[in-house]
């Protein structure tokens, strides 16, 4: 199986670059929403944290309270490693089996904010792309759809790998900067698109 991760710092338009690659047949496994989904109010992992947390963990509706956990794992980064010790396993799990179950798609996408900064996946996919804009239009686009200052949309952003990181481990890169229209957005995603469906079929001729 082919496999692509997908990836690029928030407000990047990854999740919109994944939903073009998922119409137009690839299989989209997306590790932020099954994080979100374990998350969720009787998510998987939510008894697991609310046992290392406490009740404040959780919002009214019994989810995870993302703004409590983000103050938190901000101020503590032992807060962020006890987190990433429940979560970790249980994403992988889950997205070891939405693979599995995908595995008659022309390719697979794993969408991972982290993909970079986890050093786990480099050895998982065939081809890492990158969905890049520039910082200002990252701080711009999330403050937008979210509310959150500009403060904490970049110390959000100070927490993953900076820009050149991302560009430098990339085998793939679709711009989606401030002046990008979503014309050439979708245009960019499916000369890729293309590229992969040609990478794959070749993948499988030599399996």
């Amino acid at each position: 199986m082919f496999r692509i991760g997908l990836t690029g710092g928030i407000g990047s338009g990854k999740t919109r670059v994944a939903d073009l690659l998922a119409e137009w047949g690839a299989a989209v496994i997306d590790t932020d929403a099954i994080s979100h989904a374990l998350t969720a109010a009787g998510g998987g992992a939510m008894a697991a944290i609310l046992a290392e947390f406490g009740p404040q963990a959780a919002d009214p509706a019994g989810a995870l309270d993302r703004a409590w956990m983000r103050e938190l794992v901000f101020r503590d980064p032992q807060a962020r490693t006890r987190l990433e010790a429940i979560l970790h396993p249980r994403i992988t799990a889950a997205t070891n089996a939405a693979a599995e179950a995908a595995a008659g798609a022309p390719y697979q996408v794993f969408v991972v904010p982290l993909l970079i900064e986890s050093g786990r996946w480099r050895e998982r996919v065939d081809r890492i792309c990158v969905v890049d804009c520039d910082p200002a239009t990252q701080v711009d686009r999330v403050q937008r759809r979210s509310g959150l200052t500009p403060e904490a949309i970049r110390r959000i952003m100070a927490v993953q790998v900076t820009r050149e990181q991302r560009l430098e481990a990339a085998d793939d890169v679709i711009v989606n900067d401030g002046a990008t229209t979503p014309y050439q957005l979708m245009t960019r995603a499916r000369a890729l698109h293309d590229r992969w469906l040609e990478l794959a079929a070749a993948k499988d001729r030599t399996a």
